[in-house]
């Protein structure tokens, strides 16, 4: 499992990650009303600005479901997963806890080195954070995948007869990022660092996942979260491309 101290320094202590997070399955909606933007589980009887009835009454805009940041990472394909190490024990991200990755095949089974060696799990990151590697135009280098993994993992740098688990430099995330780094190789393309890979592509995810949590134990403990409605201002919210 990994340790994720905010920036990119990730570690980890080998325990096989086999519980799933805990899971934020009502869904976050935002409503926009007397200049405000409402966030809330479910549109609430009356404004909590102006008092207006909000309930059965016309609302400026239709209410809006805002995304989960978490998905289930036996539904993907050739992506980098992060989620909650098993003695992670409140199975949170918050930039400090410990933290498991892996690397999902065509079919979803995800390989994750542990102490133990590589295992291949078909549950247990049903809740995690997802970064794809692969564009799904990229047909020739999917119908390899499967078997680059599969040969990578059987390597003897994973196996434990050959080479110890060290916590801090032969750990699941230099799986990972050997794995990866192995496909470029193989696609004649040239590697990426580690601080280059977390700060490009884990990064910005974990941050989403820490605003969404954030907003979303708000809404539990008050009802909602309600903040000045944007004058028609968009962010770049441009997902960063895929590594390959």
């Amino acid at each position: 499992m990994c340790h994720v101290h905010c920036v990119s320094n990730i570690t980890c202590s080998g325990c096989r990650r086999q519980i799933s997070c805990r899971r934020m399955d009502v869904c976050v909606i935002r409503v926009s009303h007397c200049e405000k933007e409402i966030f809330c589980f479910s549109v609430p009887e009356e404004c909590p600005s102006c008092g207006e009835q909000l309930r059965g009454s016309r609302l400026q805009e239709a209410p809006v479901s805002l995304p989960s940041p978490l998905t289930n990472g036996h539904k993907t394909s050739c992506c980098l997963l992060v989620a909650p190490a098993q003695d992670n024990t409140h199975r949170e991200f918050d930039g400090m806890s410990d933290l498991h990755t892996g690397v999902s095949n065509t079919a979803g089974v995800v390989y994750n080195y542990t102490q133990g060696g590589v295992v291949r799990d078909q549950s247990g990151w049903e809740s995690c954070v997802s970064v794809p590697l692969v564009r799904p135009d990229m047909f020739p280098l999917l119908a390899q995948w499967d078997r680059y993994l599969d040969q990578f993992s059987d390597g003897p740098m994973w196996d434990p007869a050959w080479h110890r688990f060290d916590e801090e430099h032969h750990n699941c995330f230099t799986f990972c990022l050997g794995f990866i780094n192995s496909v470029l190789a193989a696609e004649g393309r040239s590697s990426v660092s580690r601080d280059t890979f977390t700060h490009s592509f884990i990064l910005p995810k974990m941050r989403r996942v820490t605003k969404y949590t954030t907003l979303y134990r708000h809404i539990q403990r008050h009802q909602y979260y309600m903040v000045d409605r944007q004058k028609d201002t968009q962010q770049d919210t441009a997902a960063k491309p895929d590594i390959f």
